[in-house]
């Protein structure tokens, strides 16, 4: 299958070039500026995929809050040009979305049919691109996952939520993480390899990709530093102790429900997606 792909130095789609088969064009977001239509149109057609694959996306949670208008345009009108290229071109679209669209006040895993209620820009944004992708009546793949950490680190973050653990906990500096938000953490490659099978199948719609189980960032960083053999300084607070200008969700678990139905296996837990990453990254050993 010829493939496109935007966002080539980013953790998924740097784990996505190294297990995609078939004819893969990968892009970088300074290659592909998903914000200029005109541009998007003209490499699509260009390259004449049969998929493209849409990682780009201003996710900085926070900061959203501050630049709504650039994560409108990144996130919603930068998919709409995608989507509406790759139809023009016969090429069906694979967006990728967040747990975040969902308000997290259902209290058990959140499944494709549920009713989205972001309480952040950010979410807001994201879901407006799934809306958008939608309407561009091209055939599409969109797949929410949550709290994603790869090898390649997140560029636009520097880096991901368990080397900033690692670097202060080597700093010596005092952690305090908050314990009152749960989602299921997912290692960028368990998530590249699922999206391989899945756009093997040909079954498009909605579907929620993430690891096994569910933990806070709280117990996300207790498990990092237990299979480490680090003993910093650990503190959970609330959200509210954190006051960040972002809502978040206080629990945005996914149910893999539409992966099952495809017939496709579910991701391992995300303790042992955490493991290789550790392992992958020589912070462990294979062992561990």
């Amino acid at each position: 299958m010829r493939t496109l792909l935007i966002g080539s130095k980013g953790q998924l789609g740097s784990d996505l070039i190294d297990v995609w088969s078939g004819d893969l064009s990968a892009f970088s977001h300074e290659e592909f500026d998903v914000c200029n239509r005109d541009q998007a149109h003209e490499i699509i057609a260009r390259e004449r995929p049969e998929l493209v694959i849409n990682t780009a996306a201003y996710h900085r949670v926070d900061d959203c809050e501050t630049n709504g208008t650039l994560a409108f345009q990144v996130n919603a009108l930068g998919a709409k040009n995608v989507a509406d290229a790759a139809r023009e071109a016969g090429a069906a679209i694979m967006f990728i979305s967040t747990d975040y669209v969902q308000d997290g006040l259902k209290g058990s895993p959140y499944v494709e049919d549920d009713v989205p209620r972001p309480l952040s820009l950010y979410g807001t944004s994201k879901l407006a691109g799934e809306h958008l992708v939608r309407q561009s009546n091209a055939q599409h793949y969109i797949v929410r996952s949550s709290s994603l950490f790869g090898v390649a680190g997140a560029s636009g973050k520097g880096g991901n939520f368990v080397e900033t653990m690692i670097r202060k906990a080597k700093a010596d500096e005092p952690l305090r993480v908050v314990d009152d938000q749960v989602s299921s953490p997912t290692f960028t490659a368990d998530l590249a390899s699922k999206l391989t099978e899945l756009a093997a199948t040909g079954r498009y719609g909605l579907y929620h990709v993430t690891n096994g189980g569910q933990t806070s960032w709280f117990g996300f960083a207790e498990k990092i530093f237990e299979l480490m053999g680090l003993t910093p300084s650990l503190t959970p607070i609330s959200s509210d102790e954190l006051d960040a200008p972002a809502g978040r969700p206080a629990f945005s678990v996914l149910e893999n429900r539409a992966l099952v139905g495809a017939g496709l296996k579910k991701l391992r837990s995300w303790e042992d997606g955490l493991a290789a990453y550790l392992n992958a990254k020589g912070y462990i050993s294979p062992a561990a």
